[in-house]
């Protein structure tokens, strides 16, 4: 299998968790959204704010955009929920953009990410990996919080689980995928 479908894969499970992430967030209050929490970020809304502010940061970078630092410096841009899914699924949208581009040179290929005085070069396949691996980091965080709300922590470490057909398909739809399209380098 070509490298890249793994990418593919990877993008589209980190769209499906951080769709999931949210729509279970839709169950807290805006009081709830901002409350202290422990943490690395002091509460919900900054956790996914970071995890939307550094998506933004590593994706356009991979389209070969210069950002950098700018993509911080608000760090809490979005203040409602309905914001955060809004900014969350473009930038979604264009990572799984950019994993869809990705051929096996590509992911070899050098990124230059703007770090404001100077350059990061990086592999792509690396700097893929470690935006990915950020975001499950942050996740994870973010799903201890939901935990000590009335909110039920979701599913979020099986991609599309099997025993669940009904929700499967209304996550689907939601994103706006098919089954045939989601699993078509996998069969």
């Amino acid at each position: 299998m070509d490298p890249s479908a793994y990418f593919r894969g990877l993008a589209r499970n980190n769209a499906w968790a951080n769709h999931r992430l949210l729509r279970a967030c839709e169950g807290l209050t805006p009081e709830e959204l901002v409350a202290p929490r422990s943490g690395f970020f002091p509460s919900l809304r900054a956790t996914l704010n970071h995890i939307l502010v550094i998506d933004r940061f590593y994706v356009d970078a991979l389209e070969g955009g210069r950002l950098g630092p700018a993509a911080w410096a608000e760090r809490e841009p979005c203040k409602t929920l309905d914001e955060l899914r809004r900014e969350q699924v473009a930038v979604d949208r264009r990572l799984i953009a950019v994993c869809n581009g990705l051929t096996a040179e590509r992911l070899a290929a050098p990124v230059r990410v703007n770090r404001g005085a100077h350059d990061q070069v990086e592999r792509c396949d690396r700097l893929l990996l470690h935006l990915l691996l950020h975001q499950v980091h942050h996740r994870g965080q973010a799903h201890a919080m939901l935990s000590s709300t009335s909110v039920e922590p979701p599913q979020l470490d099986e991609f599309f689980p099997e025993g669940d057909a009904s929700l499967r398909e209304v996550d689907l739809r939601a994103l706006g995928w098919t089954e045939a399209e989601l699993w078509e380098e996998w069969t």
